[in-house]
């Protein structure tokens, strides 16, 4: 009684306003949409025909590649992420202990502003005219008729830039928790630095690697201001699908279905992850 009392308001607000909804979004999924744009509510796995390229009623949906498309460019985020956030988390767990936490912060404060403002920011350093590009197109690494934004580099290193903390923090608990004694009996049996890394290190951060890949992979697949500021629709993710059926076009059922896959994209992540880190307190090694 006393359980009840305290958490049947919480349990009331999610279904109210989390599992009813999703349960709309899942139904409305499967009616399709009417020459007038209206919903008809009979049972059509018309929608996700459209969605994976199939034939729609004689005719050819426009191939968008939505799913291919958005894992692939959250699987490369993390995948950059990843590699960027290895060395910095060795070079924070190295400083001494008051300093390690004002690395953290430092790598956090472009947090305490709006993802907006930071996509904004993103298009003054990458604009055709700026110091970045002027600096590339000098080095000769970028051709002058070519520019980063709009394009898929500006949505790449927008994305690697704004989810990078979500791999570091997790990679950074791990490195500071490093059993030396494995790395010390590694080197003194002969192995190589890179046998070393491969074979006594990075098996200790097995269990934030796949934190990591996890925090960036989910939100990245359902992101849709990054690719729409930065890829100026050259990108299209599960994200811009979803806004661009259900307001601009107001086609309702085919949004509900890209959203639909979209969440099964993200529990499938989250479902990886538990069932790798199950029972899991700390990594084991091999």
């Amino acid at each position: 009684f006393r359980a009840s009392w305290l958490c049947g308001p919480a349990v009331a607000w999610v279904t109210v306003f989390l599992l009813v909804p999703l349960l709309l979004v899942v139904g409305l999924s499967f009616t399709p949409r009417g020459d007038a744009g209206e919903m008809v509510w009979r049972f059509s796995l018309e929608n996700y025909a459209r969605l994976f390229g199939h034939l729609t009623n004689a005719e050819v949906s426009t191939p968008t590649h939505i799913f291919g498309r958005s894992v692939g460019v959250a699987a490369l985020t993390a995948a950059l992420c990843l590699l960027a956030a290895l060395p910095v988390a060795f070079f924070i767990a190295a400083l001494p202990r008051r300093w390690q936490g004002v690395a953290a912060t430092l790598v956090i404060l472009p947090f305490w502003t709006n993802l907006l403002i930071r996509t904004y920011g993103w298009q003054l350093v990458l604009a055709p005219d700026g110091w970045l590009a002027d600096v590339l197109i000098t080095a000769c690494w970028l051709d002058p008729n070519d520019t980063l934004y709009p394009g898929w580099p500006a949505v790449m290193v927008a994305m690697v830039g704004n989810y990078f903390p979500f791999m570091l923090l997790p990679l950074y608990a791990c490195v500071v928790k490093l059993d030396r004694s494995l790395i010390e009996a590694a080197a003194d049996l002969g192995a190589t630095p890179t046998q070393i890394f491969f074979r006594a290190t990075l098996p200790q951060l097995r269990a934030g690697m796949i934190a990591g890949c996890v925090l960036v992979f989910v939100p990245v697949t359902a992101q849709f201001l990054v690719p729409d500021l930065l890829g100026r629709g050259q990108f299209v993710l599960f994200g811009n699908a979803v806004e661009q059926h259900v307001i601009a076009q107001r086609d309702w059922p085919f949004g509900c279905a890209v959203a639909v896959v979209a969440l099964l994209v993200m529990l499938a992540g989250l479902a990886l992850h538990t069932r790798v880190t199950r029972g899991r307190r700390e990594v084991a090694l091999p």
